[in-house]
């Protein structure tokens, strides 16, 4: 175990000062990209209706006399909403991952445009309604945009990050702080394990020195008799409890004494496994018991309507405004060894059913045959696709294919897949019939969604993931659905698409 130290980090009034004055900062950033918003949707209007530079002050007081005043009016009046409606979503004084935050954010001003657009109805006023969704829209862009930068400049300067202990030294404890690590811009910093002292009799060699997290080589420290005093001496860091089962039972005193000094802490149950997005929390009046109400998402009707209500009325818009791409690709591949543009390949869908999955080919048409003639004659080429069925220099890759590989259009054909109904958007990888004993238990999970043309795992490696950590993605994603993360998945994947990593 790692010796106690005193820690160099910033001492908790330094800290509370910094933390202070980072709210105050992110809650003028808000107020700057509202008014950034107001202003460029403005001038934005001006420019698209011909105004030049030089008339802009004229226009300026055209429109200030006509109802100028009352819009800037309510739209300060809504954006002293929407800053109030962030306090109470605790924006300013909370940290949440980004997705998390930017969904509510999108939430708030899409109601505040909704409540501008009626009042704008009701009183019959004359404006601009292209001015009135860009504004809204520049403030859904702006708002994250600016947040984003202020708190990158604050880890900077080290007014963001928060030292942070994780008090647990098992499984749980390290896939906390993984989850932490995950997240930068939370600005968590842990700093160490702190790891309930050995009962008598047991071995308090059995404990790790350091515990490996993502890279990161984290000590572990024993937490010892007094835990105030163990956190002091380490700088009073913020506390993350994610104790196993078993400690957490065994250790119920210490997680009080714990809650009465440390006002703000976060737990992590040792729920893995369990679906827990749309998970309901119940408490009991005069009973410490915390009722849990866990449900498969994608088992309900609601659910499944509204997914698929997204994917045909998506796919329907990509086929159209894709359509131009499309036809460029079909006249690259035939161009090249005039062979079909499409290949049909027979996966496993939704209820294990089989169909048709649509892709352009990006191989030579014998493609089987060189693949077999390969793997016979290279045991290393033999080792790297028996990982996860694919190769990173692949010999039956065309030219035109190597391209439509490193961007994913090779998956464009998909989107007629989506439209019928045979697969989604977003969800597991279309297996192939072969591949279906490898999934194991988690074989009816991946059954209960409709494959999909990205997923978790194609924003989370690609290529360079494991046919392990593929299942165990799959999973997690048929266990934790919603729509917002289907969008999430859809915005993750242009981002790794653009950066052509893990492709192949």
């Amino acid at each position: 175990m790692s010796n106690i130290a005193v820690s160099r980090q910033p001492t908790f009034r330094t800290f509370m000062l910094s933390t202070h004055a980072a709210k105050v900062l992110l809650l003028l950033g808000d107020l700057f990209a509202l008014s950034l918003a107001f202003f460029l949707g403005r001038m934005g209007y001006w420019v698209w209706n011909g105004t030049s530079f030089m008339e802009l002050s004229t226009a300026f007081v055209e429109w200030w006399g006509n109802k100028g005043e009352l819009r800037s009016l309510l739209f300060v009046l809504l954006s002293g909403i929407a800053i109030a409606w962030f306090l109470a979503f605790g924006h300013y004084s909370q940290r949440r991952p980004f997705w998390d935050e930017l969904q509510q954010i999108l939430k708030v001003i899409v109601t505040l445009a909704i409540i501008d657009a009626a009042l704008g109805f009701v009183g019959k006023w004359e404006f601009s309604r292209a001015w009135m969704i860009s504004t809204w829209l520049l403030a859904l862009l702006l708002i994250p945009l600016i947040r984003v930068q202020i708190k990158k400049a604050l880890i900077r300067l080290g007014g963001w990050v928060r030292p942070t202990v994780v008090i647990g030294a098992g499984q749980n404890a390290r896939d906390a702080a993984a989850a932490l690590w995950s997240e930068p811009l939370l600005g968590f910093d842990v700093i160490g394990f702190l790891a309930v002292a050995p009962k008598p009799g047991e071995n308090a060699n059995a404990l790790p020195e350091y515990m490996e997290v993502n890279g990161h080589r984290i000590p572990v420290i024993i937490l010892g008799d007094d835990p105030e005093l163990t956190l002091e001496r380490l700088g009073n860091p913020h506390v993350v409890v994610a104790l196993n089962f078993r400690a957490s039972y065994e250790n119920q005193e210490l997680l009080q004494r714990l809650s009465l000094r440390h006002h703000d802490i976060n737990i992590v149950p040792p729920i893995s496994g369990l679906p827990l997005m749309g998970m309901e929390v119940t408490h009991f009046f005069r009973h410490e018991v915390l009722l849990l109400r866990v449900r498969n998402n994608l088992s309900r009707s609601g659910a499944q309507f509204l997914k698929r209500s997204f994917d045909v009325i998506t796919s329907g818009l990509l086929l159209l405004l894709l359509s131009p791409v499309i036809g460029f690709i079909i006249w690259q591949i035939r161009r090249e060894d005039a062979g079909p543009a499409f290949l049909r390949q027979e996966r496993v869908g939704r209820n294990g059913q089989l169909f048709k999955c649509l892709k352009f080919r990006s191989m030579v048409e014998n493609a089987d045959e060189v693949l077999a003639q390969w793997l016979q004659e290279r045991p290393e080429i033999r080792e790297e696709y028996s990982r996860n069925f694919k190769l990173k220099n692949d010999p039956r890759v065309t030219r035109v294919g190597k391209w439509i590989r490193a961007t994913s259009l090779d998956e464009l054909p998909q989107l007629w897949n989506v439209f019928i109904g045979e697969m989604s958007l977003v969800g597991p990888r279309p297996l192939l019939a072969r591949e279906l004993p490898d999934y194991g238990d988690s074989i009816n999970m991946y059954k209960e969604a409709r494959p999909g043309i990205t997923g978790v795992w194609q924003v989370s490696g690609r290529s360079e993931t494991t046919f392990t950590d593929r299942i165990n993605l799959d999973a997690w994603y048929v266990k934790n659905w919603c729509l917002w993360y289907d969008i999430v998945v859809l915005l993750k994947t242009v981002q790794v698409v653009l950066a052509r990593k893990g492709a192949y």
